[in-house]
């Protein structure tokens, strides 16, 4: 299976004191915070198991993984979401993102910059994140935008950290075709699009229970009928059980692998499960706590690594922190 949507090889960011983030609880629905009796280092030693036996997971199922640490140098409670900040692509252009809330624009690491400008090639780098941050214009990665590398299109649910105006500026610079709308869930914006929606190869995850206006959601129907996507059509209750938090990779084996959290497999239906299990290895692991505190799921957790490395596709790469 040779495509240009999916990548065995990913980055990965070990949380240092993960934890709940007021600063972006204000439009995140699916953050929770402290729970009586529940402090903050018991959440951030639960964060840390969950991600370690996740990361175990994926490596086990033949993806590689760049696994850098939190040094703990700032406070970045969010550390463990590293694509909202940062996305590569097959072009060698890496990708750095303007953020919402201030705690989480230091996560912006050089070192993680450095070493993919070392080990892989890289062409540009497209950083103007903090000039945008001054006028309150926010793209917060493959948060943001869902994308269809394949059929270069992309995806994206307009809120506070979705801004049109860049998302548009992104298409135009990279050249895919923009197509935005506007999703809803308990009655405020939803903060993600990746939370509503994954593309994958052969199929797309999509709540289209949560599309506000009916013109738009025909209009991504006719996309992903253009672009050949079965619909898998997830209701708010799975979205909010992170169904739609999923990302397609591949292993070493060029063999496709499903990845989402064992809250999203567990309310897959048995028909949902029929038609996956005839394209993909569902591979999943329990994310609970760092889905109640921090309100994403498996597909934030990971940025995408699309740059062709400079020591072949059999590195092992070092644990960095």
């Amino acid at each position: 299976m040779n495509n240009k949507q999916t990548t065995d090889t990913i980055m990965m960011i070990r949380p240092f004191k993960f934890g709940f983030n007021a600063s972006t609880s204000k439009d995140n629905v699916y953050q929770n915070s402290f729970k009586k009796g529940v402090t903050c280092d018991d959440v951030s030693e639960q964060a840390i198991v969950e991600f370690d036996r996740f990361v175990d997971l994926l490596k086990s199922a033949g993806v590689n993984v760049v696994e850098f640490r939190d040094n703990g140098t700032y406070e970045t409670p969010d550390s463990i979401f590293p694509n909202n900040w940062i996305s590569t692509h097959a072009d060698g252009s890496i990708w750095l993102y303007p953020m919402c809330s201030a705690n989480r624009r230091v996560e912006r690491r050089q070192d993680i910059i450095d070493f993919l400008k070392n080990s892989f090639h890289v062409k540009n780098i497209f950083n103007n994140a903090s000039v945008h941050e001054l006028n309150n214009q926010f793209l917060e990665g493959t948060g943001s935008m869902v994308l269809d590398r394949e059929n270069q299109v992309a995806y994206a649910s307009l809120s506070q950290r979705t801004n049109c105006v860049l998302f548009k500026d992104w298409c135009k610079k990279m050249n895919f075709e923009p197509v935005f709308f506007q999703a809803q869930d308990s009655g405020k914006p939803i903060y993600h699009t990746n939370v509503l929606m994954s593309i994958c190869q052969d199929m797309v995850f999509i709540c289209l229970d949560a599309i506000c206006e009916p013109n738009e959601k025909d209009k991504l129907l006719s996309f992903f009928h253009d672009t050949g996507k079965e619909i898998i059509d997830i209701s708010k209750s799975q979205m909010n059980s992170f169904l739609g938090n999923v990302l397609e990779l591949k292993n070493n084996d060029n063999e496709p692998i499903l990845v989402m959290s064992s809250s999203a497999f567990n309310v897959l239906t048995v028909n949902q499960k029929v038609k996956m299990n005839k394209k993909y290895t569902i591979i999943h692991s329990s994310l609970k706590t760092i889905e109640y505190f921090g309100g994403g799921s498996a597909r934030c957790m990971i940025t995408e690594l699309f740059l062709d490395s400079n020591y072949g596709p059999q590195l092992k790469y070092p644990i960095l922190s």
